[in-house]
Parts: structure tokens; sequence; C-alpha cells
């Protein structure tokens, strides 16, 4: 009777299983430094449970032969398995079309391709591109190359001290002379989550293109780039449970189509002569080369993984274990939490007074507990709060109360060193 009374996300983590989760993880079975491992380092990537190992395995073993070419029986196996990984990503992040998922190597790659592909056709000289000052590497670097070579600006919107876009200036950055908007979903440094619906209204209204970085929110949120209504949606396969080195971008069909491919090579083209060559439709003209066959067949299986297991079920668990973990290391003396947005995902980065973070996070890994310490690819964010780098813990479906209040514990024990 007392559970009935729970509002939807509290049932959804008190059925949470997470002793029969981790049992997929055979990683998380091993012990670092004589203790058990306390993985804590999933914005950087996360574990693979074995659904992802098999599969991966299985093709390597009985249907190992190139895609689209082959005559034979093992290449005609590996297209059906890699184009079955196009449609399931399609329906991950809702596209309308097979042919609006591009694989490629990540979300990185993907900025990349856009930037030079779509960027270049439509920023000039004066132009304007918008970012965000939350922004991952990926989504600057890029967009400052393109600027640079166009002799374009590079707009950025700024943060306040939660680590929340300032919608107001955001607005204000939105010119007739910005030419594309592009924006994390989810913070890798603060775990903060942009409003981005209703930032995509806004360049819209504008007639601004938009892209968004999920990377960080694949792993945690039910994405629906229809509904979202984004131009462009990268994301990595890493990062949610998949293998390295696979991720996909959606773009709108008709974007996509007006789009140059970025590189040449074998499987983008329809047909070749020195004097003229024809390119091959969307998605495959951006898909020169032989590609990571094996990676898109993990990549499906990582996302059949955690569609069975339910986004929603999974991130009431994560939220509960990020409040749980805010409230515990908040306590704590000497230690500051770095960004407290009100909406937020699975990030508890931290400083603690007068220790480095590199070496909070040596000494908690010879206690067995796996966090990220730096600037996290976003510098950008770190010289906002005038820190050099913070110590990253970051939570994934797997994690439970015990390595929360192993971290916490571990922490203590690092300023007893420094004491």
């Amino acid at each position: 009777m007392a559970s009935s009374l729970l509002n939807p996300a509290a049932r959804a983590q008190a059925a949470w299983d997470v002793t029969a989760v981790r049992r997929d993880f055979p990683a998380l079975e091993q012990t670092v430094h004589g203790h058990p491992l306390v993985y804590l380092d999933n914005a950087a990537t996360t574990q693979k449970p074995r659904p992802v190992l098999e599969k991966m395995l299985a093709f390597y073993q009985q249907d190992c032969g190139n895609i689209h070419r082959s005559i034979h029986q093992l290449g005609e196996r590996a297209t059906e398995a890699y184009e079955k990984a196009r449609l399931r990503t399609q329906a991950f992040l809702g596209a309308g079309s097979a042919h609006e998922i591009v694989f490629v190597r990540g979300a990185t790659e993907a900025i990349n391709l856009v930037a030079q592909t779509f960027g270049r056709q439509r920023v000039g000289a004066g132009d304007r591109v918008l970012i965000t000052e939350l922004e991952h590497h990926s989504n600057i670097v890029p967009w400052q190359m393109l600027c640079e070579e166009k002799g374009a600006h590079l707009d950025v919107a700024p943060i306040d001290d939660a680590g929340e876009l300032i919608w107001e200036e955001f607005i204000a950055r939105l010119t007739p002379r910005t030419r594309l908007a592009a924006f994390a979903h989810v913070s890798n440094a603060l775990g903060t989550v942009l409003p981005v619906r209703r930032m995509i209204e806004a360049a819209h209204a504008q007639n601004i293109p938009v892209l968004v970085d999920g990377a960080q929110a694949a792993p945690h949120l039910a994405v629906n780039v229809r509904e979202l209504d984004a131009d462009f949606y990268v994301f990595s396969g890493h990062k949610v449970y998949g293998p390295t080195g696979i991720g996909a971008l959606y773009g709108k069909r008709e974007l996509l189509e007006e789009m140059p491919p970025w590189q040449g090579g074998g499987d983008m083209i329809q047909s070749v002569s020195f004097a003229r060559t024809i390119y091959n439709r969307v998605p495959y003209k951006f898909e020169a080369g032989t590609p990571h066959i094996a990676g898109a067949i993990g990549l499906k299986a990582a996302l059949d993984y955690v569609s069975t297991l339910g986004l929603a079920a999974a991130g009431a668990h994560e939220d509960h274990l990020l409040r749980l973990g805010t409230e515990r290391l908040g306590a704590l003396p000497g230690l500051r939490l770095i960004g407290q947005a009100r909406e937020k995902l699975g990030v508890l980065s931290f400083t603690l007074a007068g220790i480095h973070p590199h070496d909070v996070a040596t000494l908690l890994d010879q206690q067995g507990i796996a966090v990220r310490a730096g600037h996290h690819c976003a510098q950008p964010v770190m010289e906002h709060f005038q820190v050099p780098a913070t110590t990253r813990a970051s939570l994934a479906l797997y994690n439970t109360e015990a390595e929360i209040e192993a971290l916490a514990r571990g922490i203590e024990q690092v300023q007893k060193i420094f004491q």
C-alpha cells in the first residue's frame, strides 16, 4: 500500500535492481589496488555489458565481412547487421528516417563533419556562430577553426555561478548574422541540463539552425530529435555503454542532402572516373571507407540494453544517487561542489581546500575509486569558476549507494593525509 503512494520517479527508483544490473558488467567484478572497483568516471566512458561484448565477438567469429559491396554470405550478414544498427539508432533518437543517421567515430567527429560541410556552406566573413560557456572542447574548437577560416566571429553565451545558462544573454546573442547555434544538451563538467527545446525554439524563430551535442544526454535521457526539432544531434556510443570509436550524427534529411561530402573514398560514391565522381545518397556519402562495423553492432546491442532496462527507471536511480552524493559530499568540510544547477544529471564536480584535484584522484585510485581530475576538456568552465581543475565523480545506472559512501569516506581519507 505504501509503495502506491510514491511518485512515478520514486517507484521507478525503488524497483531498480542494481545488483542484477551490475552482474551484466564484467569489469565491475574486479579489484584495484586490493579494493573492489568503484567506477565513477562514467562521463568519460562507461563500462560495457555482456550483451555488447557478446554481439561484437560473435561478429568477429562468425560474420566478419565487409559491408555493402560483398556478394558472399558473410558480407551480406554483416551488411544486414550494420543497417539494423542504423535503424536502432534512428529509433533511439526518434528520427524520422534511417537516412538521417550517419555513423561516425563519435560526437567529436560528428561536430567536425557538420562544421566542415554545413558550416562552410553557410558561414562567411562577418557572420557569427553561437555556443555557450558550458561547452566541451569538441564543441568549441571546430567552430573556432571555421570562424578563423571564414573571418567569422564566435559568440559565447555565459553561465552564472550555479552553472546555468543566463537566458537573457543567450537571447541577446541570437543576431541577424548568426548562421548557426551549437550547444550541449548536458554539460560534461558540471552535469547542467540546458533548456535545449527552448533554445532551439528561440534560434529557429530567427531562422538559425541548431546542432545539439548529446554526448552526455544520451546515456541518461530519452531523446526525441523530432520533438526537440534539432537540425543536428550527435552522440558517442562509448558513453551509452557501447564500444569506443562509434557514434552517430542525426541530421534533418533536407540538410544532409544539401551538404557536400567531408571525406572521399570507397562506398561514398555511386561512380568514379578520372573526369567525374557522382556521390552516393545520404547517409552513405558521409561514410567513406570501411566503417567500424563491429562498433555499430555493439552500439545496437548497447541501445537495446538501455532501452530494455528503461532510461526512465535508470534515470530515477541515478538522480537518487546524485541527490545522495550532493548531500553527503556537501557536508564534508573543505569540499566545494562546483556547479549546482537546479536541473542537472549524474555529475559531482568538486575541489578540496589545499589539495590539487590530481592528488585527490591519485589517492582515491589507491582505494579502488576511479574518478576524473582535470579540466574535463572544458577549460572555459574552469576559468569561470576560477579553478585550474576539479575532481569529477560521474554516475551510471550500475552505481550504488554504497559506492557514494565509499567515495565520501575516500575523500575523508585523502583529507587526513594532507592534514
